[in-house]
Protein backbone atom coordinates (compact mmCIF):
# COMPACT_ATOMS: atom_id res chain seq x y z
CA UNK A 1 0.00 0.00 0.00
CA UNK A 2 1.13 3.55 -0.71
CA UNK A 3 2.85 5.24 2.30
CA UNK A 4 0.13 7.92 2.26
CA UNK A 5 -2.53 5.35 3.09
CA UNK A 6 -0.33 3.83 5.81
CA UNK A 7 0.29 7.27 7.32
CA UNK A 8 -3.44 7.98 7.26
CA UNK A 9 -4.06 4.75 9.17
CA UNK A 10 -1.42 5.57 11.82
CA UNK A 11 -2.84 9.07 12.30
CA UNK A 12 -6.34 7.67 12.65
CA UNK A 13 -5.21 5.06 15.16
CA UNK A 14 -3.61 7.72 17.41
CA UNK A 15 -6.91 9.59 17.83
CA UNK A 16 -9.44 8.40 20.39
CA UNK A 17 -12.30 6.73 18.56
CA UNK A 18 -15.59 8.67 18.68
CA UNK A 19 -18.95 6.95 19.20
CA UNK A 20 -19.92 4.73 16.28
CA UNK A 21 -21.79 6.75 13.63
CA UNK A 22 -25.14 5.49 12.28
CA UNK A 23 -23.35 4.47 9.09
CA UNK A 24 -20.96 2.14 10.96
CA UNK A 25 -17.20 2.20 11.43
CA UNK A 26 -14.37 1.03 9.19
CA UNK A 27 -10.86 -0.04 10.19
CA UNK A 28 -7.97 -1.43 8.18
CA UNK A 29 -6.67 -4.95 8.75
CA UNK A 30 -3.09 -4.62 7.57
CA UNK A 31 -2.75 -3.57 3.94
CA UNK A 32 -4.93 -6.21 2.30
CA UNK A 33 -8.27 -6.06 4.12
CA UNK A 34 -10.68 -3.84 6.00
CA UNK A 35 -13.43 -4.42 8.54
CA UNK A 36 -16.83 -2.73 8.47
CA UNK A 37 -18.66 -2.80 11.82
CA UNK A 38 -22.38 -2.10 11.76
CA UNK A 39 -23.80 0.39 14.26
CA UNK A 40 -25.92 -0.71 17.20
CA UNK A 41 -26.25 -3.99 19.03
CA UNK A 42 -26.14 -7.39 17.38
CA UNK A 43 -29.60 -8.29 16.08
CA UNK A 44 -31.04 -10.47 13.33
CA UNK A 45 -32.30 -7.49 11.29
CA UNK A 46 -28.84 -5.92 11.31
CA UNK A 47 -27.22 -9.24 10.43
CA UNK A 48 -29.57 -9.66 7.47
CA UNK A 49 -28.34 -6.29 6.17
CA UNK A 50 -24.75 -7.50 6.64
CA UNK A 51 -25.58 -10.44 4.34
CA UNK A 52 -26.98 -8.02 1.75
CA UNK A 53 -23.91 -5.80 2.00
CA UNK A 54 -21.68 -8.86 1.59
CA UNK A 55 -23.45 -9.87 -1.63
CA UNK A 56 -23.07 -6.40 -3.10
CA UNK A 57 -19.43 -5.91 -2.08
CA UNK A 58 -18.45 -9.32 -3.45
CA UNK A 59 -19.11 -7.96 -6.95
CA UNK A 60 -16.83 -4.94 -6.56
CA UNK A 61 -13.75 -5.35 -8.80
CA UNK A 62 -11.25 -4.48 -6.07
CA UNK A 63 -12.70 -7.03 -3.61
CA UNK A 64 -11.34 -10.57 -3.51
CA UNK A 65 -13.68 -11.88 -0.84
CA UNK A 66 -16.48 -10.52 1.34
CA UNK A 67 -16.72 -12.39 4.66
CA UNK A 68 -19.72 -11.66 6.91
CA UNK A 69 -19.05 -11.82 10.65
CA UNK A 70 -21.13 -11.06 13.72
CA UNK A 71 -22.47 -7.56 13.04
CA UNK A 72 -19.49 -6.88 10.76
CA UNK A 73 -18.12 -7.54 7.29
CA UNK A 74 -14.49 -8.14 6.31
CA UNK A 75 -13.35 -7.31 2.79
CA UNK A 76 -10.10 -8.67 1.42
CA UNK A 77 -8.68 -6.85 -1.58
CA UNK A 78 -7.88 -8.10 -5.05
CA UNK A 79 -6.20 -4.73 -5.52
CA UNK A 80 -5.53 -2.79 -2.27
CA UNK A 81 -6.27 0.97 -2.29
CA UNK A 82 -3.26 2.66 -3.86
CA UNK A 83 -3.36 5.80 -1.68
CA UNK A 84 -5.34 7.65 0.98
CA UNK A 85 -7.72 9.15 -1.59
CA UNK A 86 -8.59 5.73 -3.02
CA UNK A 87 -9.09 4.40 0.50
CA UNK A 88 -11.46 7.26 1.36
CA UNK A 89 -13.44 6.61 -1.84
CA UNK A 90 -13.81 2.94 -0.95
CA UNK A 91 -14.92 3.80 2.58
CA UNK A 92 -17.53 6.24 1.24
CA UNK A 93 -18.80 3.58 -1.14
CA UNK A 94 -19.08 1.07 1.70
CA UNK A 95 -20.95 3.51 3.94
CA UNK A 96 -23.36 4.33 1.11
CA UNK A 97 -23.94 0.64 0.38
CA UNK A 98 -24.73 0.02 4.05
CA UNK A 99 -27.17 2.93 4.16
CA UNK A 100 -29.11 1.46 1.22
CA UNK A 101 -28.77 -2.22 2.20
CA UNK A 102 -32.11 -4.01 2.52
CA UNK A 103 -32.26 -6.95 4.92
CA UNK A 104 -32.19 -10.29 3.14
CA UNK A 105 -34.97 -12.69 4.14
CA UNK A 106 -34.27 -15.92 5.97
CA UNK A 107 -34.52 -18.32 3.04
CA UNK A 108 -31.88 -20.89 3.97
CA UNK A 109 -32.32 -24.53 4.86
CA UNK A 110 -33.63 -25.77 8.18
CA UNK A 111 -31.24 -28.38 9.58
CA UNK A 112 -32.19 -30.52 12.56
CA UNK A 113 -29.34 -31.62 14.82
CA UNK A 114 -29.75 -34.62 17.15
CA UNK A 115 -28.20 -33.75 20.53
CA UNK A 116 -27.43 -35.82 23.60
CA UNK A 117 -27.35 -33.42 26.54
CA UNK A 118 -25.19 -33.92 29.63
CA UNK A 119 -22.92 -36.85 30.43
CA UNK A 120 -19.38 -37.04 29.07
CA UNK A 121 -20.47 -35.08 26.00
CA UNK A 122 -21.79 -32.23 28.15
CA UNK A 123 -19.26 -31.86 30.98
CA UNK A 124 -20.24 -28.29 31.87
CA UNK A 125 -23.98 -28.80 32.23
CA UNK A 126 -23.62 -28.58 36.02
CA UNK A 127 -21.96 -25.17 35.69
CA UNK A 128 -24.86 -23.87 33.60
CA UNK A 129 -27.29 -25.28 36.17
CA UNK A 130 -25.37 -23.53 38.96
CA UNK A 131 -25.24 -20.19 37.16
CA UNK A 132 -28.84 -20.08 35.93
CA UNK A 133 -30.55 -21.78 38.87
CA UNK A 134 -32.48 -23.92 36.40
CA UNK A 135 -32.75 -27.70 36.31
CA UNK A 136 -31.16 -29.83 33.60
CA UNK A 137 -34.59 -30.49 32.09
CA UNK A 138 -35.40 -26.77 32.02
CA UNK A 139 -32.08 -25.93 30.36
CA UNK A 140 -32.58 -28.62 27.72
CA UNK A 141 -36.14 -27.46 27.05
CA UNK A 142 -35.10 -23.81 26.68
CA UNK A 143 -32.05 -24.66 24.57
CA UNK A 144 -33.90 -26.95 22.16
CA UNK A 145 -37.03 -24.81 21.74
CA UNK A 146 -35.85 -22.02 19.37
CA UNK A 147 -35.05 -22.11 15.69
CA UNK A 148 -31.56 -20.60 15.51
CA UNK A 149 -30.52 -18.54 12.47
CA UNK A 150 -26.91 -18.96 11.36
CA UNK A 151 -25.49 -15.44 11.57
CA UNK A 152 -21.98 -16.16 10.33
CA UNK A 153 -19.23 -18.76 9.98
CA UNK A 154 -15.93 -18.34 11.79
CA UNK A 155 -13.59 -19.35 14.62
CA UNK A 156 -12.67 -22.50 12.68
CA UNK A 157 -13.88 -24.09 9.40
CA UNK A 158 -17.57 -24.95 9.56
CA UNK A 159 -18.25 -23.30 12.93
CA UNK A 160 -21.57 -21.43 13.03
CA UNK A 161 -22.36 -18.35 15.08
CA UNK A 162 -26.03 -18.59 15.99
CA UNK A 163 -28.62 -16.08 17.13
CA UNK A 164 -31.82 -16.56 19.08
CA UNK A 165 -30.78 -18.30 22.30
CA UNK A 166 -33.11 -17.83 25.26
CA UNK A 167 -31.43 -15.32 27.62
CA UNK A 168 -32.48 -17.37 30.64
CA UNK A 169 -29.75 -19.91 29.90
CA UNK A 170 -27.01 -17.37 29.12
CA UNK A 171 -23.84 -18.34 31.01
CA UNK A 172 -20.48 -16.50 31.08
CA UNK A 173 -17.57 -18.01 29.23
CA UNK A 174 -15.22 -20.09 31.33
CA UNK A 175 -12.45 -18.29 33.21
CA UNK A 176 -9.99 -21.00 32.17
CA UNK A 177 -10.56 -22.36 28.63
CA UNK A 178 -10.61 -26.09 27.98
CA UNK A 179 -7.59 -27.17 25.93
CA UNK A 180 -9.63 -29.42 23.66
CA UNK A 181 -13.28 -30.30 23.13
CA UNK A 182 -14.48 -32.81 20.52
CA UNK A 183 -16.06 -31.87 17.23
CA UNK A 184 -19.84 -31.81 17.61
CA UNK A 185 -19.72 -30.24 21.08
CA UNK A 186 -22.79 -28.10 21.76
CA UNK A 187 -21.85 -25.17 23.98
CA UNK A 188 -23.05 -21.93 25.55
CA UNK A 189 -20.82 -18.85 25.74
CA UNK A 190 -22.42 -15.73 27.18
CA UNK A 191 -25.66 -15.04 25.31
CA UNK A 192 -24.80 -17.35 22.41
CA UNK A 193 -24.77 -21.03 21.63
CA UNK A 194 -22.85 -22.92 18.97
CA UNK A 195 -21.56 -26.29 17.81
CA UNK A 196 -17.86 -27.05 17.35
CA UNK A 197 -17.15 -28.34 13.86
CA UNK A 198 -13.84 -29.92 14.88
CA UNK A 199 -11.78 -30.66 17.99
CA UNK A 200 -9.98 -27.72 19.55
CA UNK A 201 -9.73 -25.37 22.53
CA UNK A 202 -12.82 -23.58 23.83
CA UNK A 203 -13.83 -21.16 26.55
CA UNK A 204 -17.51 -21.99 26.23
CA UNK A 205 -19.62 -24.29 28.44
CA UNK A 206 -20.23 -27.62 26.71
CA UNK A 207 -23.69 -28.99 27.54
CA UNK A 208 -24.11 -31.72 24.93
CA UNK A 209 -22.92 -33.28 21.70
CA UNK A 210 -24.14 -34.13 18.21
CA UNK A 211 -22.92 -36.69 15.68
CA UNK A 212 -23.57 -34.34 12.75
CA UNK A 213 -20.54 -33.51 10.57
CA UNK A 214 -20.20 -29.76 10.00
CA UNK A 215 -17.17 -29.61 7.73
CA UNK A 216 -15.95 -31.97 5.01
CA UNK A 217 -13.27 -30.65 2.61
CA UNK A 218 -14.33 -33.29 0.07
CA UNK A 219 -17.78 -31.70 -0.26
CA UNK A 220 -18.78 -28.57 -2.19
CA UNK A 221 -19.32 -26.42 -0.25
CA UNK A 222 -17.24 -28.03 2.51
CA UNK A 223 -19.27 -26.39 5.31
CA UNK A 224 -22.62 -27.99 6.15
CA UNK A 225 -24.26 -24.64 6.92
CA UNK A 226 -24.15 -21.14 5.48
CA UNK A 227 -25.29 -17.74 6.81
CA UNK A 228 -29.07 -17.59 6.55
CA UNK A 229 -29.59 -21.29 7.26
CA UNK A 230 -31.42 -22.30 10.44
CA UNK A 231 -30.78 -24.92 13.12
CA UNK A 232 -33.10 -26.84 15.42
CA UNK A 233 -31.65 -28.93 18.24
CA UNK A 234 -33.58 -32.18 18.60
CA UNK A 235 -33.26 -33.86 21.99
CA UNK A 236 -31.92 -37.35 21.37
CA UNK A 237 -31.23 -38.02 25.03
CA UNK A 238 -30.39 -36.53 28.43
CA UNK A 239 -27.66 -38.03 30.59
CA UNK A 240 -27.68 -36.86 34.20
Amino acid sequence: MNPQATTALKTRASVKAPPAPPTGTISLLGTTALLFEAPGELALASQQRIWALSREAQDWPEVREAVPGMNNLMLTFERPPRDAKALEALEARLHAAWASAIALPLEGRLVELPVVYGGEGGPHMADVVSHTGLSVDEIVELHSAPTYPVYALGSHPGYCYLGGMDPRIATPRRKVPVLSIPGGSVSIGGAQTGVSASAGPSGWNTIGSTSMCFFDPAQDPPALLQPGDMIRFRVEGIIR
